[in-house]
């Protein structure tokens, strides 16, 4: 497949990718020339918007149906729109983000719509007991039940060092150091109706090869943010981000809750500070969604967003389509 931004009009990044309705949909971060110097805390990622992108074929083309949510149209955030996804169930679609409330902290809301499309509804208050950047929404498969559920957490500038249970510590360090377990992202169930957590928040255990937690040094495996789960095969697949070292990686399990057991890379590093994701089947095909930022010449908050097809073989493993 070509390597070329799939979106040049508008820059986006953080593409959540989904099959609804035939179609595959795109739920990405729109990143805007904000004018604020590059920090650790992400200030510079200062985007105002959702836009929802569909496409009839992996290759394109796509259409942009404009804006689907909006910063002013959400009661309780006060800033930074990042990175989303979707979900449906109930015949309605769900749109789960993460935004600061009005003390600075992030908090995940929802969105409600009868299209894939748009525009959305915010509820007019963030998920009670949620916390943290990056939302993955995902309902299983009815062989397993269909619970659906709700997957977030980003360290730095997503803020999940500052949380000790329900405490949250401004002053926290931006990760754990040393031979010490890493931070994992956390999981709850959802609410039948999709506007509320079902359960408790728990955080996933991610293992090396000998069954021990990833240590907090092991900065080329550890989850940093943009946590993803997708099933194949029975199996369910953890991806997501290791931040400072710029790799998509991936564990696997037989529990969506975990523990989950990790298995190796799926990207090597892109032009631009980390990368983000989304991995979904269509047409018989599997597809990495990502970003970097080649569209802008290397400008970490102007990104574009990519897409390669992905291979399973027998054994499980994922890799690109050489």
């Amino acid at each position: 497949m070509s390597d070329q931004p799939i979106i040049s009009h508008i820059y986006t990044a953080d593409p959540s990718a989904h099959v609804f309705e035939d179609k595959l949909y795109l739920y990405p971060s729109h990143d805007i020339d904000s004018g604020l110097e590059s920090n650790d805390n992400g200030d510079q990622y200062a985007m105002r918007d959702y836009h929802v992108f569909s496409m009839e074929s992996a290759s394109g083309p796509v259409t942009d149906h404009g804006v689907a949510l909006a910063l002013e149209d959400i009661p309780w955030a006060s800033a930074q729109l990042w990175a989303p996804d979707a979900a449906t169930k109930n015949g309605r679609y769900y749109l789960y983000f993460p935004a600061r409330d009005k003390d600075g902290i992030f908090r995940i809301g929802v969105a409600v719509s009868d299209s894939p499309a748009g525009p959305f509804t915010a509820d007019p208050e963030p998920i009670a007991g949620t916390f943290s950047i990056d939302p993955c929404s995902f309902v299983d498969d009815a062989a397993s039940g269909g619970a659906a559920y709700l997957y977030f957490g980003g360290i730095w500038g997503g803020q999940l060092q500052c949380w000790q249970g329900d405490a949250f510590n401004k002053n926290a360090p931006v990760e754990p150091t040393g031979a010490v377990p890493a931070l994992g992202p956390r999981v709850a169930k959802l609410s039948d109706d999709m506007h509320a957590l079902a359960g408790p928040v728990v955080e996933i255990a991610i293992l090396d090869e000998s069954g021990n937690p990833l240590q907090a040094d092991d900065h080329d495996r550890r989850f940093f943010e943009g946590a993803w789960v997708h099933k194949l095969a029975g199996v369910y697949y953890l991806s997501y981000s290791t931040g400072d070292t710029h790799y998509l990686v991936y564990a696997t399990s037989d529990n969506p809750l975990g523990p989950f057991t990790y298995q190796g890379r799926i990207l090597e590093p892109v032009l631009g500070w980390t990368t983000h994701h989304s991995i979904v089947e269509f047409q018989d095909k599997w597809y990495l969604f990502h970003h970097d930022a080649s569209l802008s010449g290397g400008v970490n908050h102007l990104r574009c967003v990519k897409v390669k097809e992905l291979v399973c073989d027998g054994e499980g493993k994922l890799a690109l389509q050489q």
